[in-house]
């Protein structure tokens, strides 16, 4: 075959051509695509939409996204225990009443198994059981407890349990993000919630003659079951012990949400120490038996003073008798501190301490009296 036959030119040209017209063609079908995608947009689209930056759905959307939330619940949650009571039922004239179970929460602040929770938790309970985050069952001992905080410490016989520690509560700052766990209903065991510090310095009246001081307002969601777990910081401390939850004021019938209320860690930590060294947690003692003053009552008798107590009895051998208290006294301040609305006779007389003298003013007689008094101790 001779080598100057013409066909291989020729379809060397022919597939040349063919490939610069497709790719011209591409060239220009994308272009074609491109301004229809574009009128498109224009026409539905407003410009500012398209640049702008999309708001994160969440408060706490970088902490999960990095990571810190999950590895703080990870760390902690070995540590939270949910504490079961069993309440002795009441026994009648005809029978006895079934036993009754409380679930609760608590947190494990040492590896040989010590735990606080809160005193409501415990109160009354005849056996306690706490269960580990695996499930395991181990009963409980009360070591001591202090209603007037609603704190109380057990123990467990156990070694090398996950423990927690504490940070201090005296730097939190209202928006701190804050973590929640325990079981709620006893059922969903170390459920885990999140949300800021509310505030800080909350006081919560008890209907009970005393107030509880000093507490962290949240709104991580804190349900029953949740009293005495652990609220965290992203540094995985326990910043508090969640401890009750407000869904109205009684006056109203509007249901608030998000009102979740937690004893601070300094307080809980020193009460938990002392408890551990003695078995109680020391409260100044009086010695007297006592009735509150307030406007009405006072208006209703026709007594001296709107705000302060009314002393009923003096207790034999009592601090209240070695200062000369008497049954009618009308205590009105210890030392500067008047006895109102915002400072009842128990929140005064705890912001003293055992063996502290003090003075005492009271009306006797409708005479004003000062007398000086030394507080002895008594167990919470």
């Amino acid at each position: 075959m001779s080598n100057n036959w013409p066909y291989p030119r020729i379809a060397c040209a022919l597939l040349i051509s063919v490939f610069f017209a497709g790719v011209a063609g591409a060239i220009a079908g994308g272009a074609a695509v491109y301004y229809y995608l574009n009128q498109q947009a224009d026409a539905s689209i407003p410009v500012s939409a398209e640049i702008r930056t999309p708001l994160p759905t969440i408060a706490d959307q970088r902490y999960l996204e990095d990571g810190t939330i999950p590895r703080v619940v990870q760390q902690i949650s070995p540590a939270v225990v949910t504490v079961i009571s069993i309440i002795p039922g009441r026994r009648s004239f005809w029978m006895r009443a079934a036993d009754q179970e409380i679930s609760g929460s608590g947190i494990i602040i040492s590896k040989d198994g010590y735990i606080v929770t809160n005193n409501h938790v415990i109160e009354d309970a005849q056996d306690i059981f706490i269960i580990l985050v695996d499930g395991t069952e181990l009963e409980a001992q009360i070591i001591g407890s202090d209603i007037y905080a609603d704190l109380a410490v057990l123990k467990v016989q156990a070694e090398s349990l996950p423990s927690a520690s504490f940070g201090n509560s005296d730097f939190l700052q209202p928006g701190e993000s804050v973590i929640a766990i325990g079981s709620p209903l006893g059922d969903f065991k170390n459920t885990v919630t999140t949300g800021v510090i509310s505030a800080t310095g909350r006081v919560i009246d008890t209907n009970q003659g005393f107030q509880i001081e000093n507490l962290i307002q949240t709104d991580a969601a804190i349900n029953h079951g949740n009293s005495g777990g652990p609220l965290v910081n992203l540094a995985g401390k326990v910043i508090g012990i969640n401890t009750l939850v407000v869904r109205g004021n009684g006056y109203s019938s509007d249901i608030a949400e998000g009102l979740g209320f937690a004893i601070p860690s300094n307080t809980v930590q020193a009460i938990a120490e002392q408890i551990i060294q003695q078995g109680y947690f020391s409260r100044p003692y009086l010695g007297i038996r006592w009735q509150p003053i307030t406007p009405s009552i006072s208006q209703a008798y026709a007594l001296p003073i709107e705000w302060g107590i009314y002393v009923s009895a003096i207790i034999p051998g009592s601090p209240a008798e070695a200062a000369d208290l008497r049954p009618g006294d009308l205590i009105t301040a210890f030392e500067e501190i008047a006895i109102d609305e915002n400072h009842t006779y128990i929140n005064t007389l705890f912001s003293f301490n055992p063996g502290d003298t003090i003075t005492l003013s009271l009306i006797r007689d409708n005479k004003l009296i000062r007398l000086p008094v030394t507080f002895g101790e008594t167990q919470s």
